[in-house]
């Protein structure tokens, strides 16, 4: 999921204070993949109502998302539509990986291995259509407006921060980058302090903000050529790139042949894919205008209704972060009156 740049992209960390009243977009599927994949209990398994069902999402959206609403940010979710024809390889091999990691939990629970059975279970996540449909519930029920994306999510998100609709996209991936996302936001979800897995101490996570003018810059690329780098390391519409091309590598060679024909021609023995198709698809993802931003009251009873009622969540629990939301809300319409008078 995503491209692995790492190595090559640097941000810096922001205080979050700084992006109250800006308007961020959330990545929704990676948001859900990542509450799903860490919001676990200690042999890995969900987060679960009486009845079984699964809300490790909820309790993310509920707590992180409340978190940043009371810090002013006002936030977009945007969620995936048809995704390209060329995604639907790394969609079987990410089913693939899924039943290994199945299979491998299965044996680390018979050995009641809690450690394996923790890395194996948040290796095979699974997003829902029931999870999605009870996400987008519970953020609308917030006043968040919610987005459809014609495709990809992040090509989505990225067109509205080009536009000037949003300030940044927060999501854990340099996918937004290739897609020409002027800002990106990483860490937002776990802004906070969190107990490390198995011990006692905390670590504490701060935004970290991502300014493509300063990766193309460092790096000594233009848009065109960092597309072209992603492309040789591997994007999700050709997962793992080409063999033995690593990002430094990378990097030297869209460097050295500076454009997509002289790069093509120079690797043409290695491409074991079509690397005109993946450079359209890349480029060409739809995104829509079609979208309207308004924020809304948020709607108490409904999330009592979800959380509370539906799945059991304590009620006081969830008092408590709509509580807050309300006293910030009553702040800042405070501090607003102060100004006017």
């Amino acid at each position: 999921m995503g491209i692995a740049l790492k190595e090559l992209i640097s941000g810096k960390e922001v205080d979050i204070k700084m992006l109250t009243g800006k308007i961020i977009c959330i990545d929704a599927p990676m948001i859900l993949y990542q509450f799903l994949t860490t919001i676990r209990q200690a042999d890995g398994s969900y987060f679960t109502d009486q009845n079984g069902n699964v809300t490790s999402h909820l309790i993310g959206i509920n707590s992180r998302i409340g978190k940043l609403l009371q810090y002013g940010l006002r936030l977009v979710f945007v969620f995936d539509g048809k995704p390209p024809e060329l995604k639907a390889q790394e969609i079987e091999r990410r089913k693939e990986g899924k039943k290994e990691a199945e299979t491998k939990y299965k044996i680390a629970m018979e050995r009641k291995d809690f450690s394996e059975m923790r890395k194996y279970a948040s290796r095979n996540v699974k997003v829902t259509k029931d999870i999605i449909e009870e996400t987008k519930e519970l953020v609308d029920a917030f006043g968040i407006p919610i987005i459809e994306a014609p495709s990809e999510a992040e090509a989505q998100a990225s067109h509205m921060v080009k536009k000037g609709d949003a300030y940044a996209v927060a999501t854990q991936d340099a996918d937004t980058l290739m897609f020409g996302c002027p800002r990106v936001l990483k860490n937002l979800s776990l802004v906070g302090k969190h107990k490390k897995n198995n011990k006692l101490d905390y670590q504490t996570y701060k935004p970290e903000l991502i300014e493509l003018s300063e990766v193309l810059n460092e790096l000594g690329v233009d848009h065109e050529q960092f597309v072209l780098l992603s492309i040789l390391i591997g994007t999700d519409f050709n997962p793992g790139g080409i063999k033995g091309i690593g990002p430094k590598n990378a990097l030297k060679l869209v460097k050295e042949y500076r454009n997509k024909e002289r790069l093509i021609e120079s690797l043409k023995d290695k491409i074991e894919f079509d690397f005109e198709e993946v450079y359209r698809t890349v480029k060409n993802v739809p995104v829509t205008d079609d979208y309207q931003l308004e924020w809304k009251k948020v709607d108490q009873k409904r999330i009592n209704g979800l959380l509370v009622e539906k799945h059991n969540f304590s009620e006081e629990r969830v008092k408590k972060i709509l509580d807050q939301l309300t006293e910030q809300t009553e702040a800042k319409k405070q501090t607003s009156l102060g100004a006017f008078i």
